[in-house]
């Protein structure tokens, strides 16, 4: 869709300001900062139910009540700091949502243990190349709400014991943070998407050792006393 600026873009890119600067400078964009991708993930899951746009509107108010998606810090929230956001108007007031984001939080850490980063952990879940259509189109896009490598992360988070990280929800963080470059063929920001994923340094999980076997166990074990 042509927005009023002349721009092609996604049609849902196109109408609202928001909207088209998230399209415009994020979406697709490859991201490898922790912080940044457990904001994603978190802000997927309040997005449940509603609108992306509504989440959009209340980024900044996320963030500060939730230190910067600061992982360390969200892990430390207690039930007074439950309390706190379940009082903020500026936030989605979803109980088992803000939970989720603390326990999650605390899930990730035991994550970055084993797997170096956030950011390690999932590019691995990134598709092969050779996997994705070469031309997209918004009907092909509808077929396109999961896939197996957003089945497969899904799953495992679940495993670790992450929640709200359904499949659906899983492949919109993908998409939103560059795993899958989804802009559709004609959009102008399409070609530029996968200029930078073709020079985006993907992180790499360290290799495996005995002593980090040993940590991410220890890890994963606090991890799981604390659900």
């Amino acid at each position: 869709m042509v927005g009023i600026d002349g721009v092609p873009r996604c049609w849902w890119g196109a109408g609202d300001p928001l909207y088209r600067r998230y399209h415009d400078r994020e979406w697709g964009r490859p991201v490898k900062d922790d912080r940044r991708l457990f904001e994603k993930i978190c802000l997927e899951g309040f997005q449940s139910g509603l609108s992306w746009l509504t989440i959009l509107r209340k980024r900044d108010n996320f963030r500060r009540a939730f230190e910067g998606f600061d992982i360390e810090a969200v892990a430390g929230f207690n039930a007074r700091r439950v309390e706190t956001l379940m009082a903020d108007t500026g936030i989605v007031r979803n109980r088992a949502k803000i939970l989720s984001t603390i326990a999650n939080a605390r899930h990730c850490l035991a994550l970055i243990e084993e797997c170096g980063s956030l950011a390690a952990y999932a590019w691995s879940f990134e598709p092969r190349a050779g996997s994705r259509p070469t031309r997209l189109e918004q009907s092909t896009l509808a077929r396109l709400a999961t896939s197996d490598r957003a089945k497969a992360m899904s799953t495992d988070l679940k495993h670790r014991g992450f929640t709200f990280v359904g499949e659906t929800t899983v492949y919109a963080f993908m998409q939103a943070v560059g795993l899958v470059n989804d802009h559709l063929t004609g959009c102008q920001m399409r070609d530029e998407v996968d200029r930078l994923r073709a020079a985006f340094v993907r992180p790499r999980r360290p290799a495996a050792s005995p002593a980090r076997a040993a940590s991410a166990t220890r890890a994963r074990r606090r991890s799981a006393a604390r659900r």
